[in-house]
């Protein structure tokens, strides 16, 4: 909390001092031609890194009821990067990054690896980025991305499906295992994407890790302070079909298909896991038809089979492969008014559909897929796991509507506010870790707000004071209002 408070007046400070100032152009000899020199010294070779520093607090947000163990969390996370560039042949480039994060925790951690105990967690070292890319291959319009690598697909602002391939570490490695071929199709003004997935559930499946991560792998293993990380709870494999076309005016109309497969690791270290076949179809359409106006909408069915051990609601006790029939929608409307401040007013509405307890033979919880991550909230990373058998970042069963607003109130500064209404359209959540947190007989989840201020010191520091709140609704058994607030300071070189 002592960080979020010093982040903050710094900011300020430096958002006064940056009223007065005006923009100057870089000197030879500067610390950006020094910089540059180092990252760049020739032209086959590329270097660089980033240290993010974060103060994260959080109530209420893991154990939904504020008079549980561990519901008030504070702690430092730490992320180190460093990656470099090599190319080796015209239009073959080879690139690794090499990533770290310790946490420095204030309370008692709610990180079983960690014995649930209070001060510096070393963690690992891991490759997060290895691949090979392979551009204008065979000398048409064709790249070959093979190895470790991060791939976003959809609205930047918003991805919702393909983003994170490693939910479980949080926001310290993003990447996928996967060979991803892109074709540009200049004559239709459409691009191609045809990617194939294989993820382990384990960090060091292929590639050891600097440090311990999954070493223990043994009964023993489960007790605290001996647990393995892992980087989500299954095997997965995937198959995704992504194409992007933009030959209409101020349009661009995205389809896609994705297939992931998931198949539980079968040891006492994971019990969450599932094995899922499941296929996904849907597209999206985002535009300005008229000046000002910003709009974007999205949608997608699912189908397949699934089985999850962790289902509350099946009379049989049995775990069984259960019809997947699920969908989801999601959209934005936004004004911008294109002024001095950069003023912009938005309208989201959201849904993904929940699990039916009473079809126990079909299964209509949406699933996210690789959307995994703190899209449009850092609360709900973390309560949405109570009701999704452990998975963090399983959205699903809700509806959200509201409002958001941004400006740039001074340069280099933005400040933006958001409010939902979250509801549920299933009063009851099927796979729930802990059913006494949950009323099982309401659909209103709460008000959501969120406001968040950035600044850009300059090109190579950044920081952000970032706060969210949820009043629960009669969703939940507590009513309590969860609490979530980070300061950050990211430097890059």
């Amino acid at each position: 909390m002592k960080f979020i408070i010093t982040l903050t007046a710094v900011m300020l400070l430096a958002g006064s001092v940056g009223r007065a100032q005006t923009a100057t152009a870089p000197q030879p000899g500067s610390v950006d031609a020094i910089i540059n020199e180092i990252k760049h010294p020739v032209d086959w070779f590329t270097s660089g890194g980033d240290l993010r520093i974060r103060n994260e607090y959080f109530n209420n947000a893991l154990t939904l009821n504020e008079n549980a163990l561990r519901h008030e969390q504070d702690y430092f996370r730490f992320r180190e990067r460093l990656w470099l560039a090599v190319q080796p042949l015209t239009n073959l480039t080879v690139t690794a990054r090499l990533t770290g994060e310790q946490r420095d925790w204030m309370r008692p951690s709610y990180a079983k690896q960690f014995g649930y105990d209070q001060g510096m967690e070393a963690r690992y070292g891991i490759l997060d980025n290895a691949y090979v890319k392979w551009t204008d291959a065979f000398n048409v319009p064709l790249s070959i991305t093979a190895g470790r690598q991060d791939i976003q697909l959809g609205d930047p602002a918003d991805l919702w499906l393909i983003m994170d391939g490693t939910p479980y570490d949080g926001s310290w490695t993003l990447f996928f295992d996967s060979i991803r071929t892109t074709y540009a199709a200049e004559a239709i003004q459409t691009k191609f994407d045809l990617i194939y997935i294989y993820q382990n559930a384990m960090p060091d499946e292929w590639i050891s890790t600097i440090g311990q991560s999954s070493d223990n792998r043994h009964p023993s293993s489960l007790v605290p302070g001996n647990a393995p990380y892992w980087l989500t709870e299954q095997t997965e494999q995937g198959v995704v079909l992504y194409a992007t076309n933009k030959s209409l005016k101020n349009t661009t109309i995205d389809g896609f298909f994705i297939y992931k497969g998931d198949r539980r690791v079968h040891t006492d270290l994971l019990t969450n896991g599932d094995d899922a076949d499941i296929f996904t179809i849907g597209g999206r359409v985002t535009g300005t038809p008229v000046e000002h106006v910003k709009y974007s909408a999205e949608g997608a069915y699912q189908f397949g089979q699934k089985n999850d051990p962790t289902l509350t609601h099946d009379a049989s006790g049995i775990s069984a492969n259960r019809d997947i029939d699920a969908f989801g929608v999601n959209s934005s409307l936004s004004y911008l008014f294109k002024d001095s401040l950069d003023n912009q007013a938005s309208l989201v509405f959201e849904y993904l559909s929940g699990d039916d307890p009473k079809t126990t033979g079909k299964d209509e919880m949406f699933d996210v897929l690789w959307g995994r991550w703190p899209r449009w909230s850092e609360i709900s990373v973390f309560s949405y796991a109570y009701e999704t058998a452990g998975k963090v970042a399983q959205l699903n069963d809700v509806i959200r509507i509201g409002p958001s607003w941004s400006i740039t109130p001074i340069k280099d500064t933005t400040f933006s506010a958001t409010y939902n209404a979250l509801f549920a359209p299933e009063a009851v959540p099927t796979r729930a870790v802990t059913p006494t947190l949950f009323s099982n007989d309401g659909n209103f989840r709460g008000h959501y707000l969120q406001t968040v201020l950035k600044h850009q010191f300059n090109k190579y520091i950044s920081g952000h004071l970032w706060g969210e709140w949820i009043w629960q609704g009669d969703y939940y058994a507590q009513h309590d209002v969860e609490t979530f607030l980070r300061a950050e300071l990211m430097i890059r070189f």
